[in-house]
Protein backbone atom coordinates (compact mmCIF):
# COMPACT_ATOMS: atom_id res chain seq x y z
CA UNK A 1 0.00 0.00 0.00
CA UNK A 2 1.46 3.31 -0.49
CA UNK A 3 2.69 5.03 2.19
CA UNK A 4 2.75 8.87 3.12
CA UNK A 5 6.04 10.56 3.96
CA UNK A 6 5.95 13.36 7.25
CA UNK A 7 6.28 16.19 4.55
CA UNK A 8 3.95 14.74 1.86
CA UNK A 9 1.12 14.54 5.11
CA UNK A 10 1.95 17.72 6.41
CA UNK A 11 1.27 19.20 2.61
CA UNK A 12 -2.22 17.35 1.98
CA UNK A 13 -3.13 19.16 5.29
CA UNK A 14 -1.99 21.51 4.10
CA UNK A 15 -4.14 21.85 0.93
CA UNK A 16 -7.39 20.20 2.41
CA UNK A 17 -7.56 23.14 5.27
CA UNK A 18 -9.55 25.38 3.47
CA UNK A 19 -11.49 23.37 2.25
CA UNK A 20 -15.40 23.05 2.31
CA UNK A 21 -15.61 19.63 4.20
CA UNK A 22 -11.65 19.44 5.32
CA UNK A 23 -12.68 16.06 7.64
CA UNK A 24 -13.62 14.49 4.29
CA UNK A 25 -11.12 16.12 1.86
CA UNK A 26 -7.84 14.92 0.53
CA UNK A 27 -6.21 14.24 -2.53
CA UNK A 28 -7.16 11.70 -4.92
CA UNK A 29 -4.72 10.04 -7.74
CA UNK A 30 -6.07 8.75 -10.68
CA UNK A 31 -5.24 7.07 -13.89
CA UNK A 32 -5.56 8.70 -17.79
CA UNK A 33 -4.23 5.78 -18.83
CA UNK A 34 -1.75 2.77 -17.97
CA UNK A 35 1.42 3.32 -15.82
CA UNK A 36 2.97 5.65 -13.76
CA UNK A 37 3.16 8.05 -15.95
CA UNK A 38 -0.36 8.95 -16.58
CA UNK A 39 -1.69 9.53 -12.93
CA UNK A 40 -2.93 12.78 -12.04
CA UNK A 41 -3.33 14.60 -8.56
CA UNK A 42 -6.40 17.05 -7.71
CA UNK A 43 -8.04 17.77 -4.81
CA UNK A 44 -11.13 15.42 -3.64
CA UNK A 45 -13.76 16.22 -1.45
CA UNK A 46 -14.39 13.00 -0.70
CA UNK A 47 -13.55 9.21 -2.15
CA UNK A 48 -15.12 7.85 -5.27
CA UNK A 49 -16.61 4.49 -4.56
CA UNK A 50 -13.94 2.31 -6.21
CA UNK A 51 -11.25 4.15 -4.65
CA UNK A 52 -8.23 2.92 -2.03
CA UNK A 53 -7.75 5.64 1.03
CA UNK A 54 -4.73 5.83 2.51
CA UNK A 55 -4.84 8.04 5.77
CA UNK A 56 -1.64 9.08 7.47
CA UNK A 57 -0.96 12.10 10.30
CA UNK A 58 -5.19 13.46 9.74
CA UNK A 59 -3.99 13.57 6.08
CA UNK A 60 -6.08 11.53 3.26
CA UNK A 61 -5.29 9.97 -0.04
CA UNK A 62 -7.60 8.65 -2.62
CA UNK A 63 -6.59 6.31 -4.91
CA UNK A 64 -8.65 4.81 -7.78
CA UNK A 65 -8.08 0.92 -8.76
CA UNK A 66 -5.16 1.94 -11.62
CA UNK A 67 -3.68 4.14 -9.17
CA UNK A 68 -3.62 2.03 -6.11
CA UNK A 69 -2.08 -0.66 -7.76
CA UNK A 70 0.21 1.24 -9.11
CA UNK A 71 1.55 2.92 -6.50
CA UNK A 72 0.95 -0.14 -4.38
CA UNK A 73 5.30 -0.34 -3.23
CA UNK A 74 5.78 3.55 -3.37
CA UNK A 75 5.69 6.20 -1.00
CA UNK A 76 4.77 9.69 -1.66
CA UNK A 77 6.94 12.36 -0.41
CA UNK A 78 6.40 16.19 -0.96
CA UNK A 79 8.41 19.25 -0.59
CA UNK A 80 7.96 22.76 -1.57
CA UNK A 81 9.94 25.71 -3.84
CA UNK A 82 11.71 28.82 -2.54
CA UNK A 83 7.90 30.41 -3.92
CA UNK A 84 6.34 27.97 -1.46
CA UNK A 85 5.13 26.08 -4.11
CA UNK A 86 4.41 22.26 -2.74
CA UNK A 87 5.36 19.62 -5.44
CA UNK A 88 4.97 16.10 -4.93
CA UNK A 89 6.92 12.85 -5.82
CA UNK A 90 6.61 9.26 -5.86
CA UNK A 91 9.83 7.07 -4.70
CA UNK A 92 10.39 3.87 -3.60
CA UNK A 93 9.40 2.62 -0.14
CA UNK A 94 12.50 2.32 2.14
CA UNK A 95 12.46 -1.15 3.81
Amino acid sequence: MLTLTANAAQAIRDLTAAAPEPTQSGIRISSQGEGASSLTLSLATAPEPADEVVESEGARVYLDPVAATVLEDKSLDAGADDQGSVSFLVTEQSA
